[in-house]
């Protein structure tokens, strides 16, 4: 018998025992982490981490720009495309009543509704993925229903949550949210070991911080944090929105769920709201403790995806629109590139500030910023495409906006236009003085999302409308 018959075998073998296991995933990406697995041609990790392409002369690994344009995406099979067409439909047709009562209850690959998975979208998750090195990913309509439903797959009534008192306006009005189902969630000020340690007990669920805070620009340690969570048998979850797998795969620091807003920087356009939700497979799931998972057990490292979209977020609705699943895989592609000049016009405008009279800037890049070693550490030296100023009073800042000539005031980050806003007066209008100050947020405040235009412009135009004041 050749090998090549003994794999198939091994093959069918396995999905005759795991047929429902296998189907009700839905994606290419796990059956072809099982087929790896069964046939032994590589690790396990490789195949899942999705770091590797299979080549006729084997597999070999890419970097960061090479794979954004093929790592878990090839041609359409059908047509050639180089793009996964947008499938703008509601329904998919199946050849008999029979047949879609087979995939409608997952004993048979395919696709039924677009609620539930959609080919588009299915492309855009396998990317995601991908790059971030997960076991599975689940594409959201916007960045917070990823935190939400991030959140929701594990938590009941009675459960508790540990996070940062920084975090993003809209993220802190959820987990106040929250308390009306009963779940209760603590703050930090700081998302630290030494601050975590005192209140984290058996109640705690979670851990939620963001990466790059936004906008007050503190980075996480994750490993310390991670390790403690671990400690205490509470996952580790992280918004890396701003950060993006550009700069890190939190992955790889200890972090065990990663959510982006892709929204920002993945669709770099400004054209999409969407979110995604991605797992490492690497938490160990007590099933006594997350009680909602245990008729997942059978998923093994797969539990926690496969809860994900067979449960909440699927009866919930926030499924992403095929036309921006589209629209984040063709801003996908040139990630690296833009965030590549984002970085460094952000680094060269921060050093330009320093020498501004009256103005206080804030980018973990400059050595004067408390978390430029983790930025070392953590990002490789990039400090991301956020900064702030704080331009002396709140009249200053309106007169320094409104002077700008080339920044646009807008509310996004992660456009290739630099875009500016004065977060006390909007984004954070209906919050509290002191989660004003924990966000880094004061009436002097202005965040800066640099886009990818000369830095030079860049700074000219800010030098302009500063000398005005």
């Amino acid at each position: 018998m050749s090998k090549l018959s003994r794999v198939f075998i091994k093959i069918r073998a396995y999905f005759k025992r795991n047929v429902k296991s296998i189907v009700i995933l839905l994606t290419l990406y796990d059956l072809c982490c099982i087929i790896s697995i069964v046939t032994k041609n590589i690790a396990p990790r490789q195949a899942c981490g999705g770091s590797y392409i299979i080549r006729k002369q084997g597999a070999f690994p890419l970097k960061f720009n090479t794979k954004l344009l093929h790592g878990g995406f090839g041609p359409e099979k059908t047509t050639g495309s180089t793009l996964t067409p947008i499938y703008q439909v509601s329904a998919f047709a199946q050849e008999s009543a029979e047949q879609l009562e087979k995939v409608f209850n997952n004993k048979a690959p395919g696709y039924a509704y677009t609620r539930i998975s959609n080919p588009t979208v299915a492309a855009f998750e396998n990317r995601m993925n991908t790059l971030e090195k997960g076991v599975g990913a689940l594409a959201c309509s916007s960045g917070m229903a990823a935190v939400t439903m991030s959140l929701l797959n594990i938590l009941e009534a009675g459960d508790e949550i540990i996070c940062g008192a920084g975090l993003f306006g809209g993220t802190i009005d959820l987990f106040g949210d929250l308390a009306a189902f009963g779940i209760k969630t603590k703050f930090v000020k700081h998302v630290t070991k030494e601050e975590i340690a005192p209140i984290i007990n058996s109640k705690t669920k979670a851990v939620f911080a963001e990466l790059i805070g936004n906008p007050n620009l503190e980075i996480v340690d994750i490993k310390s944090v991670a390790d403690l969570a671990h400690e205490n048998g509470a996952v580790f979850i992280l918004d890396s929105t701003t950060a993006t797998p550009y700069l890190i795969n939190p992955f790889d620091y200890g972090a065990d769920i990663v959510v982006h807003s892709t929204s920002k920087y993945i669709n770099g356009g400004g054209n999409s709201i969407s979110g995604v939700i991605i797992d490492s497979g690497n938490f160990k799931w007590d099933y006594d403790k997350f009680k909602g998972l245990a008729e997942y057990k059978k998923f093994g490292k797969f539990a926690y995806i496969a809860k994900l979209r067979n449960g909440i977020w699927r009866n919930v609705g926030g499924c992403l629109a095929p036309m921006n699943a589209f629209m984040n895989s063709v801003g996908l592609e040139t990630l690296g590139l833009r965030m590549e000049r984002c970085c460094h016009n952000a680094l060269k405008l921060a050093e330009f500030f320093e020498s501004c009279e009256g103005i206080e800037v804030n980018y973990p890049a400059l050595k004067a910023s408390p978390f430029y070693d983790l930025c070392q550490e953590e990002l490789g030296g990039k400090g991301g495409a956020i900064l702030t100023i704080r331009a002396g009073s709140k009249e200053r800042a309106f007169k320094l906006i409104n002077g700008l000539k080339l920044a646009t005031n807008a509310t996004n980050i992660g456009d290739t236009r630099t875009l500016v806003i004065h977060p006390a007066s909007t984004i954070y209008a209906h919050g509290s003085e002191e989660q004003k100050i924990n966000a880094g947020v004061f009436g002097d405040t202005i965040r800066i999302s640099v886009g990818i235009e000369v830095a030079s412009d860049l700074i000219e135009d800010f030098k302009q409308s500063i000398e005005k004041l």
